[in-house]
């Protein structure tokens, strides 16, 4: 199964939440944002390693239409009082446009149809 996988996941993964373990072996799928924003976590918090997860990481890059970007942006402003990010907007509605199910433990998130949601 595929899904397209948030920060959020990503870091637990890396970090070894074993909620994560059952989807190791699905297909990840990220984008632009979201590997910009793994790069900002691991220079933040100064992660050893930071290079061999992002060569391993940029590979599952997947790029995105201009129309989905909108269509993400629109659902960010009508949802402006949720403090949702731009990277996860456009993540979600990138899986929305796969068909498949966007990997996150986003508390914001939760609730909302096509989600897998994992603490």
């Amino acid at each position: 199964m595929d899904f397209v996988f948030d920060t959020y996941a990503i870091i637990e993964i890396i970090k070894g939440n074993k909620n994560y373990l059952p989807y190791l072996d699905n297909r990840v799928i990220i984008n632009n944002f979201i590997f910009a924003e793994i790069c900002y976590v691991f220079i933040r918090d100064n992660y050893l390693n930071a290079g061999k997860y992002l060569g391993r990481y940029e590979k599952f890059i997947v790029n995105l239409t201009p129309k989905l970007i909108k269509e993400a942006m629109k659902f960010r402003y009508k949802n402006k009082g949720k403090n949702l990010s731009v990277p996860d907007c456009v993540s979600y509605f990138q899986a929305r446009e796969l068909g498949i199910k966007f990997l996150t433990g986003d508390n914001q998130f939760e609730n909302l149809e096509g989600v897998e949601f994992i603490k």
